[in-house]
């Protein structure tokens, strides 16, 4: 009667409540999930050697390595959790011998086996089935983030290792360049033609641009040594050839007006509901402790003074049993824990949700920013070069100093640096996009297979 005062009903699970979108800031034509992004989205940008670095990523890569290690550890749980279901056997055989003072030397041989089994009458080992199993799916859907996020990294360290390829080759064009000026005004100076300050401004120009092909070069082999770690391959044993990356790679043109429900393929997202599904199940299994245990237990056995006799008579029995929690303090408190614990996990679902949100909107706004900047850096370079050609004309005539030579030449340069970071900017951007909308995975409805 008191086990029966104990609430153990449970609603039917839904998914927590959070703050929705219909829609993107950036509107336009709606298209369907399967227009917008395939499983295989890197291919979109037409490199066949990306997408090698992406397949070689995927196999050797350890971070991914580890998650798909946590899924089988997960998965080997269930059968772990089921088992409290099944009935166990024991056996076991010992002997005793013993002399006391005065007493005749004696010994005993005995032989014996025992099977338990609780009963889960009231589905409490099933619950924390169905827990293991949420945990399990949610594991793999971390294995979906990160290969998802291994993908992204490697396509944009390539990006940006290409980009360095390419402003390397426009320093170098420009450090030649003013190599070949400085010829010029030493031969000039040993004539007296030219005065050794403008030789040592131009000496000073090219320790600049030698300084800033240095720092390329730097930050070239950092972004290699990163992309032999996302390879699973150890830094510095793996190089990219040498490319250009507005050569090699054109962004994708990306559909507008992205639905909203494409959230839902966003695996952190499935993987942030699954441990709420999880966190259910578990308050399920807390609040069926509460109710009486039924366990069996058979024994049998033999027992002997001697060994050869052990075997001519044997002893069995039964004893079925039943626990009552009358009171047990511990088990509502696990209940209150478990009901606790579910709260959290509600809580870090929305806060996935919201994060998920900022990063989608975030990487519409800079697609569509960069996007705009294009047109802009273009006609700044297409203009500056028009000058750049004026300028080096009037030199040539005596009109104008050296000094507006530099000036000039070093700012095409940024403005070409600036049109450059800006396609690499824009691939990002495109990746980014795609993972964030959940890279391509199907669409998951959480929920135990009963239901």
């Amino acid at each position: 009667m008191i086990c029966g005062c104990a609430d153990v009903s449970m609603a039917p699970y839904k998914t927590p409540e959070a703050p929705a979108k219909t829609s993107w800031s950036q509107q336009g034509q709606q298209v369907s999930a399967a227009e917008t992004i395939a499983p295989d989205w890197w291919r979109e940008f037409k490199d066949p050697y990306l997408d090698s670095l992406v397949n070689r990523a995927i196999a050797g890569n350890f971070d991914v390595k580890i998650l798909a290690a946590r899924v089988q550890v997960a998965n080997t749980q269930i059968g772990e959790a089921r088992a409290g279901a099944l009935p166990s056997l024991s056996a076991a055989a010992g002997s005793t011998f013993e002399k006391s003072t005065g007493q005749p030397f004696s010994k005993s041989f005995n032989l014996g086996t025992q099977v338990n089994w609780d009963i889960d009458i009231w589905g409490k080992v099933e619950k924390g089935v169905q827990a293991q199993q949420a945990a399990y799916q949610a594991s793999e859907a971390d294995w979906r983030a990160g290969y998802l996020t291994l993908a992204s990294s490697v396509s944009t360290t390539y990006f940006q290792i290409l980009q360095l390829d390419e402003q390397m080759a426009q320093q170098q064009k420009s450090l030649d360049k003013n190599k070949q000026i400085l010829g010029i005004y030493e031969a000039m100076y040993k004539n007296g033609l030219l005065p050794n300050t403008r030789v040592l401004q131009q000496r000073a120009e090219i320790n600049r641009l030698t300084n800033d092909l240095l720092e390329l070069r730097r930050a070239r082999a950092l972004a290699g040594n990163a992309l032999s770690t996302l390879l699973g391959v150890p830094a510095g044993e793996f190089k990219v050839p040498p490319g250009n990356l507005r050569d090699k790679v054109n962004p994708p043109i990306v559909p507008a007006g992205l639905p909203a429900e494409l959230l839902k393929r966003r695996p952190d997202v499935v993987a942030a509901e699954f441990r709420v599904l999880q966190a259910y199940d578990l308050v399920g299994a807390a609040k069926l402790a509460q109710l009486p245990s039924i366990s069996l237990t058979g024994r049998g056995g033999t027992a002997s003074t001697v060994l050869s006799g052990l075997f001519k008579s044997f002893t069995f029995g039964l004893l079925p049993s039943i626990n009552i929690p009358i009171l047990d303090p511990s088990v509502k408190a696990r209940v209150k824990t478990s009901e606790a614990q579910t709260k959290v996990a509600e809580e870090e679902y929305r806060k996935t949700v919201m994060g998920a949100f900022e990063e989608v909107e975030n990487a519409l706004v800079n697609l569509e920013s960069h996007q705009k900047q294009r047109e802009e850096l273009r006609q700044q370079v297409e203009h500056l070069r028009t000058v750049a050609a004026q300028i080096d004309a009037q030199l040539k005539e005596g009109v104008v100093s050296q000094l507006e030579v530099f000036e000039t030449e070093r700012s095409l340069l940024q403005a070409e640096l600036a049109l450059l970071a800006n396609h690499q900017q824009i691939l990002s951007d495109t990746v980014t996009l795609y993972k964030a909308l959940g890279g391509g995975w199907p669409a998951v409805t959480v929920g135990n297979a009963s239901q």
